[in-house]
């Protein structure tokens, strides 16, 4: 049995893993991952990587987090009706890892309503959304996987709940490089993924046009500041000419959202970022607006490796943040 629990491997090595029955997290091509056997794992599409020689793009290798120190796991399928029980469902100490298919009905109701659901922020939740090749787009859907019963999804979540030794816990960790630019401020009077008008430093305004006209750059995302954390609302499009604004997640009514300063040298941001803090993780994963807007492939940042996804989840859905997590001693 390989030593190495936390990677870039080959269909035949992550077949060897799942046969030891230890809790697995996958990410990589579909085909890949029809192939995978049975077993206590879920997965989802991605080709976008942050490996051990840096960002890579692959079809070829499928990226694996074995979670060490759990005395099992158990997977379950989640719809619209049923997410909201995902937190709860959670052991009462370990982990529970979510993938949602991009785009689907059962992704805008998490990334809309997970700060409500019953138990959320009262246990570890971490989890990404599921995407495909950038050039497959409005071709390919986004697909999880339970591996315990060999089945996918385009439409559902998947959850693995793992339950840890008495003497071990898991620690969620993020990272996000954007602060707010103390330039402009907005707020919307209606939740959702779009805006066309908002309030933008006190006045009623359309926020494509406000873009078009300033020249702003949207690969930096909005940040809001949710109790003392800065969260991100990365920009999707922008059609001054409809006057719609798209985004990858949902903004929400009456908070204070405000453009990001520019991030000028990502990996060296990264690395200061990072200098003091403990990443030996069990799994990670950053954002594919990052992969791109940083120009991260062939580069590293740190020792970190894992999908570079169409979201991240640390309780709520992210953009553009790293998330890890540590399995520690208690």
């Amino acid at each position: 049995m390989m030593n190495e629990t936390k990677g870039m491997f080959s269909l035949a090595e992550v077949a060897e893993l799942v046969a030891s029955g230890r809790p697995i997290l996958l990410a990589g091509d579909e085909a890949l991952l029809d192939q995978v056997p049975r077993g206590n794992w879920i997965g989802g599409t991605i080709p976008y990587f942050m490996g051990d020689q840096g960002g890579l793009q692959s079809k070829e290798m499928l990226h694996v987090s074995v979670i060490h120190g759990a005395k099992g796991g158990y997977v379950g399928w989640y719809d619209t009706e049923t997410i909201g029980d995902i937190a709860a469902d959670g052991p009462v100490n370990g982990l529970t890892v979510c993938i949602l298919p991009a785009g689907s009905a059962v992704h805008e109701h998490y990334a809309k309503h997970a700060p409500d659901f019953e138990d959320m922020f009262m246990k570890p939740l971490v989890g990404w959304v599921a995407g495909v090749d950038l050039r497959d787009l409005g071709r390919v859907t986004p697909k999880v996987y339970n591996g315990a019963t060999g089945e996918k999804s385009d439409g559902q979540a998947v959850g693995l709940h793992i339950e840890l030794a008495a003497d071990k816990q898991a620690k969620v960790e993020l990272l996000n490089l954007f602060q707010p630019l103390d330039a402009h401020t907005l707020v919307f009077d209606a939740d959702g993924f779009s805006a066309g008008d908002c309030m933008i430093d006190g006045k009623q305004a359309n926020l494509a046009r406000f873009i078009a006209e300033h020249a702003i750059d949207t690969r930096m995302p909005l940040v809001a500041d949710y109790n003392g954390f800065y969260v991100n609302v990365s920009i999707q499009s922008v059609d001054a000419e409809s006057g719609n604004t798209r985004f990858y997640a949902p903004v929400f009514a009456g908070v204070e959202y405000f453009f990001a300063k520019p991030v000028a040298d990502y990996v060296a941001s990264f690395d200061q970022a990072m200098s003091d803090r403990n990443i030996e993780s069990v799994f990670s994963c950053n954002c594919i607006l990052n992969y791109l807007y940083a120009g991260l492939e062939g580069k590293k940042t740190g020792s970190l490796t894992g999908p570079m996804t169409f979201g991240e989840i640390a309780w709520q859905l992210l953009n553009q943040t790293l998330v890890w997590v540590r399995i520690v001693d208690r």
